[in-house]
């Protein structure tokens, strides 16, 4: 019978590789200069770092997006034989890198790569005037990579190669704080295979399970496992699709990503009230919850700070573990293809990911699917 909560599942973490939480998340985009203007108008990021022709980096331009701890690398190619407009051609703008804060860079690549990872960046400093950074990279799963990110000596903008980003357009913070997760889609029978990768490699221990009868509607059904390093910095749970009536929201995502990729970002924020009524003022759309969500509420979840009409008017779902309780929700895709989207979570003790309200959130994204064709 299942006993630990997810706080006593993550001391069960291996501690050869110790990291200190995410460094930041690079998304290969169709062109950056555009994307980071919507990240920072929509989202409330702001500018922190820029590189490319004119600070000597000639086949791509990044910007580097900042918002309390956490920074996003906005990066397009500048010609289409690069192999970065290969992977954008393929999967469209998505996720690349998922980079690790580390104490050591080198020592993470040889622990994770003598474990069985495969190699993407070998070990290498890079200086400048305001230091040096270490780096290193090994695949995941489907061409997501981890990159090992190690800064004590560096008090630069970002990492050499880069330059301090002024700009004129600032708009204000919507109150996102940290990167709480991220979620990898897998293909079929491919969850356990990453899992047990996750434990062998990055010696992160599995917090929670959801199989396809928790996760199930009328209609399509996944799996899921949570992975979380010792000290719960870096949580990656991992999707993978299962057998239903019809064509499930991981299916869709790996027809229209050609692939295993990340599925979203989850950032916390300590008022989700006012974090969500900002987003959606700037343009922000979000999934539909239905009213009938919260007749109930408060039978199902107990007791909690917030007025239950204040959540319904803003669709936000509400969840409770051993711990406490959470409050989230879950942006539609933010391009084209119905690829890659956002949570907004507000944790007040939980550490689960909102089961309860799988079944809410996915009979909403079937129908989204279903108004694309792809139910």
């Amino acid at each position: 019978m299942e006993t630990q909560t997810a706080s006593q599942k993550m001391a069960n973490a291996q501690d050869f590789l110790p990291i200190n939480g995410t460094d930041y998340i690079e998304l290969y985009v169709g062109n950056a200069k555009q994307a980071a203007h919507f990240y920072k108008t929509a989202f409330g990021f702001q500018s922190l770092a820029y590189a490319g022709p004119e600070t000597g980096v000639k086949d791509r331009a990044s910007y580097v997006l900042v918002q309390d701890k956490i920074r996003l690398v906005l990066t397009t190619p500048m010609h289409s034989d690069h192999h970065i407009a290969e992977h954008i051609k393929k999967h469209g703008d998505g996720v690349k890198i998922l980079a690790l804060w580390v104490d050591d860079a080198y020592k993470s690549f040889e622990e994770t790569t003598k474990r069985g990872a495969k190699p993407y960046m070998e070990p290498k400093t890079l200086t400048d005037e305001h230091g040096e950074v270490r780096l290193s990279g090994i695949y995941t799963y489907g061409e997501t990579i981890h990159m090992f990110v190690e800064r004590k000596n560096y008090n630069g903008p970002f990492m050499p190669g880069y330059e301090k980003w002024e700009s004129n357009y600032n708009p204000s913070s919507v109150g996102l704080l940290y990167v709480d997760h991220c979620v990898g889609n897998v293909g079929w029978g491919r969850m356990n295979e990453t899992v047990q990768w996750y434990e062998d490699v990055m010696g992160f221990a599995n917090i929670l399970t959801f199989d396809d009868k928790q996760i199930t509607t009328e209609y399509s059904a996944l799996m899921s496992k949570v992975m979380s390093n010792g000290n719960g910095y870096v949580k990656f749970p991992i999707n993978e699709p299962a057998e239903g009536k019809k064509k499930s929201q991981i299916e869709e995502y790996l027809d229209f990503y050609e692939g295993e990729g990340v599925q979203h970002i989850a950032v916390a924020t300590n008022d989700i009230l006012s974090t969500v009524k900002e987003l959606t003022a700037r343009g922000i759309e979000f999934l539909d919850t239905p009213d009938t969500y919260y007749e109930d509420l408060l039978d199902r979840v107990g007791e909690i700070d917030e007025e239950v009409a204040a959540l319904q008017k803003l669709k936000i779902l509400v969840d409770r573990d051993e711990e406490g309780y959470l409050l989230q929700i879950f942006t539609k895709p933010i391009e084209d293809r119905p690829t890659l989207f956002f949570e907004i979570i507000q944790r007040k003790g939980a550490q689960s990911f909102g089961a309860g309200n799988f079944k809410a959130l996915f009979e909403s994204i079937e129908r989204e699917q279903e108004r694309r064709g792809n139910l």
